[in-house]
């Protein structure tokens, strides 16, 4: 069996060492045949030089995409979802995913890989949950809306209880 790649984004004002995406890795490092890759935007501002970084990393390690997931928060997540609009991925796992937003880059992102999960705040007031809904209907994607706002943070067990079932049916 091929071993999975699991890419974690942070967003914006967050890092590596973050809750969100130190907790994802923890799950990713329970299963058998997962690996987790944590990224690092440190330094980098734009939406676009990030993701140049990204796909830079994951063809240094030369994984195959459709034997990726991408998981991401906020940024992290239209990042992640941007890496599948290039080319389809195993899975995309996204966290108040900035999607919808008019200042990024590719603002109506189709999404293309096999396993999609949406988790996203009604009281998000960083990303706006319309825009994020809108996309989810229009490609009929997995989206749980939860009460809580755009860091989730009190919504840690529901994420990583879905993180678990999500990289288990990726594998």
């Amino acid at each position: 069996m091929a071993m999975m790649t699991v890419y974690l984004s942070h967003g914006l004002e967050s890092g590596p060492g973050a809750l969100k995406v130190q907790a994802l890795k923890g799950v990713a490092e329970q299963l058998d045949n997962c690996e987790p890759v944590v990224m690092d935007y440190r330094g980098m501002k734009e939406p676009q030089e990030r993701l140049e970084h990204l796909l830079a990393v994951i063809a240094e390690r030369n994984d195959t995409l459709a034997n990726c997931v991408m998981a991401g928060s906020s940024l992290g997540g239209w990042l992640s979802a941007a890496v599948s609009a290039h080319e389809p991925v195993l899975g995309c796992f996204l966290l108040a995913p900035a999607l919808g937003l008019p200042d990024y880059p590719q603002t109506s992102i189709t999404l293309q890989a096999q396993h999609t999960h949406i988790i996203h705040g009604w009281r998000d007031d960083v990303v706006p949950p319309g825009p994020v809904i809108e996309h989810a209907r229009r490609q009929r994607l997995s989206l749980r809306m939860i009460d809580d706002d755009h860091r989730l943070h009190n919504s840690l067990d529901t994420i990583l209880s879905d993180f678990e079932q999500f990289l288990e049916r990726c594998l």
